[in-house]
């Protein structure tokens, strides 16, 4: 690598402009697979910069999993050579020579990409644990030990909450618990607040109890808190890191607003931090909880980060519901699979979890950063992106006078099938038909190719 040239310039600082450049060298395939770089004081003395400049530079790109260390032998480059180089831009004009009715483009958004999923790493990890007796026995109706501790650590390091293994409960999804949760709940609050629009799988979940349903008007710019004063309920479920579906995320003055809140109701918070993982622009944000967990019911899930078919989802409790929760369904078995638990938390402890996330954040990024700039093009001003700088989704604001229903008919006449926000909307309406986009199982190709082609449903037609 020394034989590249490196440009500086004073508009930013140098350690960003390393990593910058190195990064670009990576994606166009300049830097191949496993291909050695130089070492931090190596470069520093070669670029004429300090050696702080030159690690700080590394350690961004070893952040994002662009490069790793090892040990005293150095510093490699990862293998993503398949995801920047060997997805080619389509044309229009070679894509539409097939039939229309042999194009199938889902931008459905519950699912993950499978081309860089780590199969043979979980299979070897699942036959490791194959053998151990948890694995031909009913497990813990709370969760095997093994995934808790892992999930400690976890939470800790990324998600900033200091949390003990006792106070976690494992599950087989965020409505499965929010289900269970209702029963304990129920008796004391009747009532709980629901982001407008919002997540409506919780809100099915919280209508099967009958809870009474107040709103929190939430707007492209975010939650508005103020209406808080005006609610009676002392519960309240919100998405704070992404809100489902806007995408934007709440600032530490609104979550600290918050927290004060839920002290001054004598209320909690559910805090569904359901892909907190994904966030391209800057670090994630830390969870709620980690301000104050005695008042935050905190739920993640593996569903987004990994595997939806996996079905494993987990919560930390307040320590004052921990035994109330244990002792309501001591006597029921546990409705996640104990082999899955077992394989994620070896999954886990081997690191292969961490360098998993920090793989798909760059494939979720450069994809995202594929499908918004598609957009621009075909689109320009007559489409507004929403929640461009995080997830697994993006939201399209559609300037024109087709509904929601015609624009998805639309759609469909063209092999694409793409998605309704209405159904998220309480008492809120959107001026303009708002149409969700999933991006995170496509091809480069088939973003492009179904952008092309919603141009042609939504825009010529």
């Amino acid at each position: 690598m020394e034989d590249f040239i490196f440009l500086f310039t004073d508009e930013e600082a140098k350690y960003k402009q390393i990593y910058q450049q190195v990064k670009l060298l990576i994606e166009q395939g300049t830097l191949k697979t496993d291909d050695s770089l130089p070492s931090i004081r190596r470069l520093a003395e070669t670029l004429h910069v300090s050696r702080n400049t030159t690690l700080t530079a590394y350690e961004q790109l070893v952040a994002e999993g662009y490069i790793r260390g090892k040990g005293r032998k150095g510093y490699f480059v990862n293998d993503f050579e398949q995801v920047f180089l060997q997805e080619e831009r389509p044309s229009f004009t070679q894509s539409t020579k097939s039939k229309r009715e042999d194009i199938n483009i889902d931008f459905r958004a519950g699912s993950v990409d499978q081309q860089h999923f780590p199969l043979k790493i979980w299979r070897q990890m699942a036959n490791q644990v194959l053998p151990l007796n948890e694995c031909y026995q009913y497990g813990d109706p709370f969760g095997e030990p093994l995934l808790k501790e892992q999930l400690v650590h976890y939470l800790l390091q990324a998600r900033g909450v200091h949390v003990n293994k006792e106070d976690i409960i494992i599950g087989s999804s965020t409505q499965q618990m929010l289900i269970y949760l209702g029963f304990l709940l129920k008796q004391d609050f009747q009532s709980v607040i629901l982001e407008d629009p919002g997540y409506n799988g919780a809100r099915e979940a919280f209508k099967l109890h009958d809870f009474r349903i107040e709103t929190l008007p939430v707007l492209q710019s975010g939650a508005q808190l103020e209406h808080l004063a005006h609610l009676h309920s002392r519960l309240l479920y919100v998405t704070p890191s992404h809100h489902f579906p806007y995408g934007v995320s709440m600032s530490i003055q609104q979550r600290q607003a918050l927290i004060q809140w839920a002290k001054n109701v004598d209320g909690y918070i559910l805090e569904d931090d359901y892909d907190g993982e994904f966030r391209y622009t800057q670090q994630p944000f830390p969870a709620l909880a980690s301000i104050d967990k005695s008042r935050v019911i905190y739920m993640g899930t593996f569903s987004k980060s990994f595997l939806p078919a996996i079905r494993l989802s987990y919560m930390v409790l307040p320590k004052a519901l921990v035994q109330p929760y244990k002792k309501r369904f001591a006597h029921f078995e546990h409705n996640a699979s104990s082999l899955h638990q077992l394989t994620m938390a070896k999954f886990m402890e081997q690191g292969e979890w961490t360098r998993h996330i920090k793989r798909m954040r760059i494939t979720y990024k450069h994809k995202i950063n594929t499908l918004v700039e598609e957009i621009n093009k075909q689109f320009g001003e007559k489409i507004m992106i929403l929640g461009e700088q995080s997830g697994l989704y993006i939201l399209v604001k559609v300037h024109t006078q087709f509904s929601e229903e015609q624009l998805i008919q639309n759609a469909q006449q063209y092999g694409v099938k793409v998605y309704p926000t209405s159904p998220y909307f309480l008492r809120q309406t959107s001026s303009a038909p708002i149409i969700q986009l999933g991006f995170s199982k496509l091809k480069m190709e088939e973003l492009i190719l179904g952008v092309q082609l919603l141009k042609k449903a939504w825009i010529t037609k």
